[in-house]
């Protein structure tokens, strides 16, 4: 058996343990984590054949077992499924660090699987993952140029604070995960509570010195039990073919690179491509097997590959040096231009909320639909059992850039960028006390040409302004891009475009209000990028923040005073926690009886005694509401009421308080003076004042009229039955 290397670390005040040599043996470099009592296994291989792909074919899983916590999972199969959102986000936190640091031309096939043994809240498991994939890609023969690692960075009473615990988090005005290499930072994710760009930016430097001293831990790791890096010939294009090529097809696309219009754009460069590939298809390469000359199918794919690769560089290297060099845009734009602005409410008349924003080529239907709190999100994974209220969908059809495509379930982008609208927009939404409502928003995106993320974080802020759903300000958003050259030079681009997206350098994205940022994420393609490009980027950033702002204020001031006519109405108020039984009744007896009589309102209980009605109609809202806070008022002793005469017997009358309220007020206390039978007093329905004065063990109420006058009469100097009604 191999011997078992262990590591040590402090990792922010709590103990990190690596363990190599033990298990996953046979995996190209496998490692186990342990930070506090959260342990994560990571194993990576790679195929040493080179894939005939045309991208780097990397695939990073995280997955958490249920175990790991201690739960069972539900379902009819028990056991776990599809991978949860968070898997999925977590998995895409993880691969967005590690990708740039592959080589250019790199094709071989690599996979990275993180899998969650133990859980420890305390203790995130994410970052540890990143960690232990780090290690597992250095320890291994895969050509990988790390290391890197990743912190989650809090901010607690100003304090910065290196992965904060969950409580910390909750109070913390910060929520950012950071990630790079020693030198540089290569990947952001951050929500924020209105924070300012200079506090973000002492943030990432804060967290980047962390990652630093985790990077050197991970040399010493290497040192010890790193294995040779296998040898890899990296794809390059052939002089001859890349001279021929550019020779022929260069001042072409150049020209066609020029043209203002993303469809008008992609339609030229694919006609001079597809000319192109046509002109050198001609070309015959003949082999010779057996004596016989036979045409060789192989090495004309290959020659074509070359030719296609040659005209992917020309693409990139024009569209960089226009930007870098001449400071033109494809579109014509300057480098810190917005594209044209356009935004309408009120586009889908039956919807709680609707709105139509506009950026450019990139468009999105942002729809808001308000529900009762029991619609909310159950999410169960490794912590405890949770509920959310707020919820943002992101779909983005192949129509929207003119495509055919698989249609299904979301993929990762979709879910990455509708978490990235939703963690946006989560810190303007009022809690359920101010509004007690689940919150459901989707985006449709029906264009795109880049930023649809952000496109939908505004879509979505217009939509619940004119929905009435009161946000603490409006969020928008808006996508940064950079183009590094050579020399170190670098251009920083507002509103990035498709293309600009696609072959620049930075991918930073940024949203907020005018107060402050509430999201941020950053992917590059390099290795990394400098503390002042961060800087400069996000002041360029609220720049144009602000003025996606001013415009939308133009569309919509405020947030409107009142829901849709067709959104459900809320009222609300509080009973006696040990009364919701009774609202409820044997087998949902009384509660499905009140919803049947109030023509099929939504009743939500809470533990601690909240009730909640919805309906379409306020008037039903409310006369329900009463009429359950009736079923389970108590009366007072010593109060006075007005009550109804609902029964009369030899013995006494029996009056109605309110609704499922009735008391005896016996025949000796009808009057003030002796009654020889209660017709002669009241009638059946009269409303006469009583007083409580007692309730017994079975909720029996004794009512007294006599008491009643007695003390109304003392009161007022007028008749006592002229008393008012007592509340």
């Amino acid at each position: 058996m191999s011997e078992v290397k262990r590591f040590e670390y402090n990792w922010a005040g709590r103990p990190l343990v690596i363990e190599i040599g033990e298990v996953a043996k046979q995996a190209g470099g496998s490692c186990l984590v342990t930070y506090g009592e959260s342990t994560v296994l990571t194993a990576v291989v790679s195929n040493n054949v080179a894939s005939t792909a045309d991208f780097f074919p990397l695939m990073v899983l995280y997955q958490e077992k249920l175990y790991a916590a201690g739960k069972i999972p539900g379902g009819f199969l028990r056991r776990e499924g599809r991978p949860s959102e968070h898997e999925t986000l977590v998995s895409r936190l993880i691969d967005r660090p590690i990708r740039p640091l592959f080589a250019e031309g790199f094709r071989n096939e690599v996979q990275v699987v993180n899998t969650v043994l133990s859980s420890d809240p305390e203790c995130t498991t994410a970052m540890a993952a990143m960690l232990g994939s780090s290690i597992a890609l250095m320890i291994s023969d895969i050509p990988f140029e790390g290391p890197i690692a990743g912190v989650v960075v809090g901010k607690v009473n100003g304090e910065l604070i290196i992965n904060p615990t969950p409580q910390q988090l909750e109070v913390s005005e910060l929520n950012l995960t950071v990630a790079g290499t020693h030198q540089a930072i290569n990947m952001v994710e951050a929500g924020a509570r209105f924070v300012s760009e200079d506090d973000m930016w002492e943030a990432l430097k804060y967290g980047h010195a962390e990652i630093q001293k985790l990077c050197e831990f991970q040399q010493e790791i290497v040192k010890e039990c790193g294995k040779e890096k296998y040898q890899v010939e990296l794809f390059e294009v052939d002089k001859d073919i890349n001279a021929e090529v550019k020779a022929y097809a260069e001042e072409k696309l150049v020209k066609a690179i020029r043209i203002e219009d993303k469809l008008e754009r992609y339609a030229a460069i694919d006609a001079v491509n597809e000319e192109t590939i046509n002109h050198f298809d001609e070309k015959v390469f003949i082999t010779e097997i057996g004596g016989i000359k036979v045409i060789d199918t192989e090495a004309k794919k290959e020659y074509l590959k070359h030719v296609k690769y040659t005209l992917d560089e020309i693409l990139h290297g024009e569209v960089r040096r226009m930007i870098a060099v001449d400071k033109i845009r494809p579109d014509g734009r300057m480098v810190d231009e917005i594209r044209p602005l356009s935004s309408r409410v009120d586009v889908l008349p039956r919807v709680h909320g609707s709105a139509l924003f506009t950026r450019g080529q990139t468009q999105s239907l942002g729809t808001v639909t308000l529900g009762s709190l029991n619609d909310n999100q159950i999410i169960d994974g490794l912590g405890e059992e949770s509920n959310k209220r707020f919820m943002l969908h992101y779909n983005f059809p192949q129509f929207s850039v003119g495509e055919t495509g698989r249609y299904g379930s979301p993929g990762r982008r979709e879910i990455g960028h509708g978490a990235l609208g939703e963690r946006a927009l989560s810190y303007v939404i009022p809690n359920e006390n101010e509004f007690p409502y689940t919150i459901r928003v989707v985006s449709e995106i029906l264009e795109s040409n880049g930023s649809s993320s952000q496109a939908t974080i505004c879509s979505g802020t217009l939509a619940l302004m004119a929905a009435g759903v009161p946000i603490k300000a409006p969020v928008a958003g808006i996508a940064m891009g950079l183009i590094m050259t050579d020399d170190d030079h670098y251009t920083i681009l507002t509103d990035i475009q498709g293309m600009e997206d696609h072959l620049g350098d930075m991918d930073f994205k940024v949203a907020g209000t005018k107060d402050g940022i509430t999201a941020l994420q950053m992917d590059i393609k390099i290795k990394g990028i400098t503390y002042q490009i961060l800087k400069e980027a996000l002041a360029q950033a609220k720049k144009g923040r602000l003025e996606i702002l001013e415009h939308m204020a133009q569309t919509i001031a405020e947030v409107r005073p009142e829901l849709s006519k067709y959104a459900p109405k809320v009222v609300t108020d509080v009973i006696n926690p040990d009364k919701i039984k009774d609202v409820i009744g044997a087998g949902g007896k009384n509660i499905n009886a009140t919803i049947e009589k109030f023509d099929n309102v939504k009743i939500d209980l809470e533990q601690d005694g909240r009730v909640y009605v919805m309906h379409s109609d306020m008037n039903t809202a409310k006369a329900c509401l009463q009429y359950i806070l009736d079923s389970v008022r108590e009366a007072e002793v010593g109060a006075i009421y007005t009550g109804k005469v609902t029964r009369i017997e030899k013995y006494g009358v029996f009056v109605e308080l309110w609704p499922g309220a009735e008391g005896l007020c016996h025949i000796s206390k009808l009057a003030l003076e002796r009654v020889e039978k209660p017709e002669d007093v009241v009638s059946l329905n009269d409303e006469i004042i009583v007083k409580c004065i007692g309730v017994n063990e079975k909720g029996q109420i004794d009512l007294s009229r006599k008491d009643a006058l007695k003390q109304a009469s003392r009161k007022f100097d007028k008749p006592a039955e002229e008393a008012p009604k007592a509340e």
